[in-house]
């Protein structure tokens, strides 16, 4: 017999993901090498442009982890679309994420009214789609290795 609960718990979330995690390194060797490493944190990374009177035009927010750039959130004010600042912000976060935390690909999920076409030309390439995400929007996962060129 089991009770079944849909609440949310910090102290049972946290036991599901200690025993999720050890579940993991038990099965793959792979997560197993990566436990207890640096590359195991989930570590911040944020990327901010001000214009000339110090005001947030633009910002970039990921994390980096397993050795890969996760970009959460990616803004530029409307007054700056166009001007290629966003694609420098995004240079900033890879070049970041591969020189100070040896990350070898970038990953992000967005929708089809957002930037899936920013990313492809910045290099980016889909590899899975949602569709109806929320109903009646495509949700696009994108890819990128930052894998030294040469």
């Amino acid at each position: 017999m089991f009770s079944i609960e849909a609440v949310n718990d910090t102290e049972r979330h946290d036991v599901v993901d200690q025993r999720l995690t050890a579940d993991n390194a038990d099965r793959s060797p792979v997560m197993r090498s990566l436990r207890d490493t640096p590359a195991d944190d989930d570590v911040p990374l944020e990327v901010y442009a001000t214009d000339g009177d110090g005001e947030l035009a633009a910002g970039l927010v990921g994390r980096v982890q397993y050795h890969w750039l996760h970009v959460d959130l990616l803004w530029v004010d409307a007054r700056h679309r166009g001007t290629g600042l966003g694609s420098r912000l995004v240079a900033r976060a890879e070049e970041t994420a591969r020189d100070r935390h040896g990350c070898v690909g970038s990953r992000v999920e967005t929708w089809d009214f957002q930037a899936p076409d920013f990313y492809r030309k910045l290099g980016y390439r889909v590899v899975a789609t949602v569709e109806d995400y929320p109903p009646g929007v495509t949700e696009y996962t994108l890819i990128k290795s930052l894998a030294p060129k040469g």
